[in-house]
C-alpha cells in the first residue's frame, strides 16, 4: 500500500510552500497516500526550521546571501549541500523514506541522494526543473571550466538516478539524449498551477498607480530574465510613445534586483515602475488579476529556448494577455494566447504591447484562451496523475 511508502523531497531553489511546483508535488503525493518530507532553505517569510504543513513534514535550513558570481554560487552551492545532507540524515533517523526526489538547481544533490542510494539502497527520482549548464551560458556568455563541470554534474545526476521527471519536451530529450536514460524512465510533468488554489480575484484598481492601464510581470529577477529588456521597453514606450498612461508592476526578485533598480534609475522611469519584491498568497493573485497584460521578457538562449517558464502557465491560469519573445517553449506552452516578438527585438516587443492595450477586445479574446488551455489541458490536474505513474513505475523497477 502507497501509505507504506515515504518520500524525501530535497529543494534549495525556493523555499517550501513557496516552490509552488514541488508543493504541488508533495501534497499529491500525501494525498495519494506516502509520507512526505521536504528539504528546503529558509526564505520569503518561511523561516522556521521545521514544522508540518498539510501531513507535509517540512525541514528548512539557512543560505548565504544572494550572490550573481562564480564564488557566490560556489559559495551557496556548497553551504546547501552540507545542509541537505544533515538534514537528510536527520530525516533518515526520524522518518526513514523510500525515495530521494531531488530538484535541481544545483545538479549537485545527487552526492547526497547517491549516498543514500548506495549506503541504504532507496530509490532516486530527479525533477530536472532547469538546465543547469546552460543556465550557467546565458549567465556569464562563457564555456569554460566550470560549464564542463556542470555537464559533468549532469551526468552523473541521471546515472544516479532510477526516474527522471522533465518539465517538458525539451528538457525530455536531454534526458533521453545527454542523459541516456530509457524512454520509459522519463516522465513529463509540467508546472501548471492548480486552478482551485491560483484563482482569479477582483481587480484593485489601487495597483496602477493612478494609470490607465497596468503591465505585470512575475518571476526571479537574475541575468538570463531579460528585466533589463523590460525596462529599456518602458523607456521607449514612456520616454519614446509618449505613453505616461501606464504603469509597470514587477512582482519578484533576485540577484540582479540592485542593478535592475540602477537602469531603471538611469533611464528615468522610476516613476513608471515599481519592483514589489516577492509576493505570494492572495496579493499576488490579486496584483496579477489586475494587470491588463502580463510580459515575459527572457531573451533568446539555449537555456530560454528550452524552458518552460512558470509566469507563462501563472499568467494563462489569471486570463490574461501577454506578450512574450518567440521561443520555442514559450510558444509551446501558450500557442494563441500569446502575441510574440522576433527574439532580443524590444521595439517590437513593446508595439505589441501597445497593440494590446489598445484593442480590449482582442486582450480578452487571447486571454480567454489563455485560460481555457489551462483548464483544458495544462492545470495541475493533468500533471498530477502523469506524476503519480512516474512513483508507481519505481516500484516496479
Amino acid at each position: 500500500m502507497a501509505s507504506s511508502k515515504k518520500v524525501l523531497i530535497i529543494v534549495e531553489n525556493l523555499p517550501v510552500p513557496f516552490d509552488r511546483r514541488v508543493w504541488m508535488e508533495a501534497t499529491t503525493l500525501q494525498k495519494a497516500g506516502y509520507e512526505v518530507a521536504v528539504i528546503s532553505p529558509t526564505g520569503n517569510g518561511f523561516d522556521k526550521d521545521y514544522e508540518v504543513i498539510e501531513q507535509i513534514h517540512i525541514y528548512r535550513h539557512p543560505l548565504p546571501p544572494e550572490e550573481s558570481s562564480v564564488i557566490g554560487y560556489l559559495r551557496e552551492y556548497s553551504w546547501a549541500i552540507n545542509w541537505q545532507f544533515r538534514l537528510a540524515k536527520r530525516v533518515w533517523r526520524e522518518r526513514g523514506f523510500d525515495v530521494i526526489h531531488i530538484c535541481n538547481p544545483p545538479d549537485l544533490l545527487f552526492l547526497v541522494a547517491g549516498w543514500f542510494k548506495l549506503f541504504h539502497g532507496i530509490w532516486v527520482i530527479f525533477d530536472h526543473h532547469d538546465l543547469s549548464p546552460e543556465m550557467y551560458e546565458a549567465k556569464y556568455q562563457r564555456r569554460d571550466i566550470f560549464y564542463h563541470g556542470l555537464r559533468w554534474a549532469e551526468r552523473l545526476t541521471y546515472a544516479t538516478a532510477d526516474m527522471v521527471i522533465s518539465t517538458n519536451e525539451s528538457h525530455r530529450e536531454v534526458a533521453l539524449n545527454r542523459g541516456h536514460k530509457k524512454s520509459e524512465k522519463v516522465f513529463v510533468v509540467r508546472s501548471a498551477p492548480d486552478l482551485s488554489r491560483f484563482c482569479r480575484m477582483p481587480p484593485n484598481p489601487n495597483y496602477r498607480r493612478g494609470k490607465n492601464y497596468l503591465i505585470g510581470y512575475m518571476g526571479v529577477m537574475g541575468e538570463p530574465e531579460g528585466i533589463d529588456y523590460l525596462l529599456r521597453m518602458v523607456y521607449y514606450i514612456v520616454k519614446q510613445k509618449n505613453r505616461s498612461d501606464i504603469h509597470f508592476m514587477l512582482i519578484g526578485s533576485g540577484p540582479a534586483i540592485e542593478k535592475l533598480k540602477a537602469l531603471s534609475k538611469e533611464l528615468e522611469v522610476t516613476d513608471f515602475v515599481e519592483f514589489t519584491g516577492f509576493k505570494q498568497g492572495e496579493e499576488l493573485l490579486e496584483r496579477l488579476s489586475s494587470c491588463d497584460v502580463c510580459v515575459e521578457p527572457s531573451p533568446t538562449s539555449t537555456y530560454n529556448e528550452n524552458c518552460t517558464m512558470n509566469k507563462i502557465l501563472e499568467y494563462m491560469a489569471m486570463g490574461k494577455a501577454i506578450v512574450q519573445f518567440d521561443l520555442r517553449e514559450g510558444r509551446r506552452s501558450a500557442q494563441e494566447a500569446s502575441l510574440y516578438a522576433k527574439p532580443n527585438d524590444e521595439v517590437e516587443f513593446a508595439e505589441k504591447i501597445l497593440e494590446l492595450l489598445d484593442s480590449p477586445e482582442f486582450r480578452e479574446k487571447i486571454g480567454a484562451e489563455g485560460r481555457r488551455r489551462m483548464e483544458e489541458i495544462l492545470e495541475w490536474k493533468y500533471q498530477a496523475p502523469k506524476l503519480l505513474e512516474a512513483y508507481d513505475k519505481i516500484w516496479q523497477s
